[in-house]
């Protein structure tokens, strides 16, 4: 068993929260039991995700995607009271960590997407919160745009959303999990062949087309699974608990 303080201040340290400026609190959100054995790691604290943390046993729930959002009601009712509930009376502490976890350089959702998907990590743009997020690399052997869907297809079990560039064939792309569509200019000032992300908007379109670039839509879920599976393996092997990932499906 490991103090929930010391895996709490290892983490944050881990991560450099403080040098974010982000969209919610990162680190513990809700206090639970003050000893930690066993983690359970998950994308996003739904209700659902908290249930299945229960059931088995976590002393601790890690996420990506916690609570309280800049802007969101304060008001803990509806489906807020709910998750909150079922958090507090086992005692279950949530930790979360969204900007952090993307930039990360080694247990980061990008770094892992990248690793994943084969990847050689050649730098860094597209800044958010103070750190650039965005990555852009090189695939292994030049690809046309069919085979790489096929690739993002395979890998993240998700078909992605394409959109033509124009460009003949793929070896410099760029990347950044979630809902990071709004980077695909800076991607295209980079001249690289394509961009992928999770989410797409109706203006990525025509950037795309227009700028000349590719982008792949392949999911924000399926784009963020690795970083905080990741974290969750290494916090175990650092401090001796259990750890299980619990994927939580989700087509968006």
């Amino acid at each position: 068993m490991i103090a929930l303080q010391e895996l709490l201040d290892y983490t944050n340290k881990l991560l450099d929260v403080h040098n974010f400026a982000d969209y919610c609190p990162n680190g513990l959100q809700v206090e639970g039991r003050p000893g930690v054995e066993r983690l359970v790691s998950g994308v996003t604290a739904s209700l659902a995700l908290v249930e299945a943390a229960a059931e088995a046993g976590a002393d601790v729930l890690l996420v990506h995607h916690g609570w309280f959002w800049k802007g969101e009601n304060a008001s803990v009712t509806g489906m807020k009271r709910h998750r909150l509930r079922r958090l507090l009376e086992n005692e279950i502490s949530l930790l979360a960590y969204h900007l952090p976890l993307d930039a990360h350089s080694e247990l980061g959702n990008n770094v892992r997407l990248a690793g994943v998907l084969g990847l050689e990590v050649q730098g860094r743009f597209g800044e958010d919160g103070g750190m650039q997020l965005g990555y852009h690399g090189r695939l292994p052997r030049a690809l046309d745009a069919a085979a790489f869907c096929e690739l993002l297809e395979q890998t993240l079990g998700r078909s992605p959303t394409f959109i033509d560039g124009g460009k003949p064939e793929i070896r410099r792309v760029g990347w950044c999990t979630g809902a990071a569509q709004s980077y695909i200019e800076a991607a295209a000032q980079l001249g690289l062949d394509a961009f992928v992300s999770g989410e797409i908007s109706e203006q990525t379109v025509h950037v795309a087309r227009e700028a000349g670039i590719h982008y792949f839509a392949a999911g924000h879920h399926a784009t963020e699974r690795y970083g905080v599976c990741a974290l969750g393996e290494h916090l175990a092997e650092r401090f001796g608990i259990g750890h299980r990932f619990i994927d939580i499906d989700n087509p968006a």
